[in-house]
């Protein structure tokens, strides 16, 4: 394997830091969200703010040489737009400090959903070009001070969840009628965020680095029918392959501005955009993957819109395995996903995110046997090679997925994706002890050989 590959771990501030206010911190969506019978307020986490030397001990015990955080915005701008909050700055300061001196590289994602809880009241958040110009005065802000020390960086957390109905729950949207309208205004605006965010590394840097990011779920034709591979290609299209296209290109897909055209959709385009989404370069092409569906274009009611296929035409692939959230097991998958990104652009491509979330309880002293996440990473990383070696792609490393545990996405400790235990669940918070599982040594041990022998 190269020997400048990245292995490392990815999180979000939300899910790991706690700390909701403390030090000068701001509120966040995330910090008035309650607990559920299935899910964990975000008020603690794993406090990692108080506990990241600990967890960096682990991530360089494992080999690990890259650690993706994000910075919660609300943290260093309480209010999204206001003053900058020295204490909040201090705290990254640490941190990426702390990876540094450990060996560890910093990767910092600016935006994981946590939209400054002002913005979303009083901007409707992304729907609103005042919050653009405010993430962007964040963003270039943040890169100011510690792109010194970080040269690699992402905007959005899986950039294009804002192109689907998820768009109405991480973008800080409080009030609307989720129109298609709603839904590519809010893509667009996050967009021309991103452009100029990268547009100004790229003009005042030359040694920062900075990518596109997707949630990239596969979609395969549920039969070999043309209608199903329509569809599947249509949804690729839309869902995928428009991002990468600006990343790449700087402008949308030709199949995407027609179907707005043809459907007369409103998403406050402005004659400057174009000169804006054609500013930014992109270095790489990062993303996450777990797993693959089909879609059945059975399923689909006449004019939907393609963004929304997967609302009601998903379909589990009925020749795969999954795990109890039914999340298909494809390490093919995650080969086809790096190869086509690299035919398709010969860009750079990155998978930051990949793992397999289990529900685990630990008796409090034998060591977990999580055989299954062993495989699926073993699987996974011999995929990745095979995409290196067989067909020719470009990968500049690999990141599990919270491999310290963590709430899930949806606050749901059960679901954990660690190769080390977190001591606590959605309602106990414990003693949040860090113990090793099975899969810890097993990483320990494939990363001392850089990836060769697994």
């Amino acid at each position: 394997m190269p020997k400048d590959l990245f292995w490392g771990n990815s999180v979000s501030s939300v899910q790991t830091e706690g700390a909701w206010n403390v030090d000068g911190k701001g509120l966040s969506v995330y910090d008035v969200r309650k607990a559920t019978s299935t899910s964990s307020d975000w008020h603690d986490a794993i406090d990692e703010y108080h506990r990241y030397e600990e967890d960096l001990d682990l991530m360089a015990d494992m080999h690990m040489n890259m650690y993706r955080i994000q910075i919660s915005w609300s943290r260093v701008v309480p209010d999204g737009d206001g003053e900058f909050n020295q204490e909040g700055i201090a705290y990254y300061d640490r941190v990426v400090d702390a990876m540094i001196s450990r060996g560890i590289t910093p990767m910092i994602c600016l935006y994981h959903f946590d939209m400054p809880l002002a913005l979303a009241n009083n901007e409707n958040g992304f729907m609103s070009r005042h919050t653009v110009d405010a993430f962007v005065r964040y963003a270039k802000a943040m890169i100011d001070h510690f792109g010194d020390r970080v040269k690699y960086w992402l905007t959005f957390n899986e950039h294009n969840l804002y192109f689907t109905d998820e768009a109405f729950h991480i973008a800080g949207y409080t009030s609307g009628d989720q129109s298609v309208n709603d839904l590519y205004t809010i893509f667009h605006h996050t967009m021309l965020a991103h452009a100029k965010v990268a547009a100004y590394v790229h003009q005042q840097f030359t040694d920062v680095k900075i990518g596109g990011m997707l949630a990239y779920t596969p979609i395969y034709p549920a039969t070999s029918k043309p209608n199903d591979v329509l569809a599947a290609q249509q949804y690729d299209e839309f869902v995928y392959q428009n991002l990468n296209e600006v990343y790449a290109t700087g402008h949308y897909s030709s199949e995407v501005m027609t179907y707005i055209q043809n459907h007369d959709i409103k998403f406050d385009w402005q004659v400057e955009d174009e000169s804006t989404l054609a500013a930014m370069k992109t270095d790489f092409l990062a993303f996450s993957y777990y797993r693959t569906g089909t879609i059945n274009a059975d399923k689909l009611p006449q004019n939907l819109v393609p963004n929304r296929y997967l609302n009601v035409a998903f379909e589990q692939n009925r020749f795969l395995e999954s795990n109890a959230w039914d999340w298909s097991i494809d390490p093919t998958g995650f080969r086809l996903a790096i190869t086509d990104l690299y035919n398709r652009y010969h860009i750079p491509v990155f998978p930051v995110e990949n793992g397999i979330g289990i529900d685990e309880q630990w008796d409090g002293e034998h060591e977990i046997q999580d055989d299954l996440r062993i495989q699926y990473h073993r699987d996974h990383i011999r995929a990745m090679k095979d995409a290196m070696f067989e067909d020719g792609a470009q990968v500049l490393g690999y990141l599990g997925w919270g491999l310290i545990d963590i709430p899930s996405s949806h606050g749901d400790m059960r679901k954990r994706y660690g190769a080390v235990y977190v001591n606590r669940t959605n309602i106990e918070l414990r003693d949040m002890k860090r113990v090793p599982k099975k899969s810890f040594y097993w990483f320990q041990q494939i990363l001392s050989e850089n990836g060769d022998e697994l």
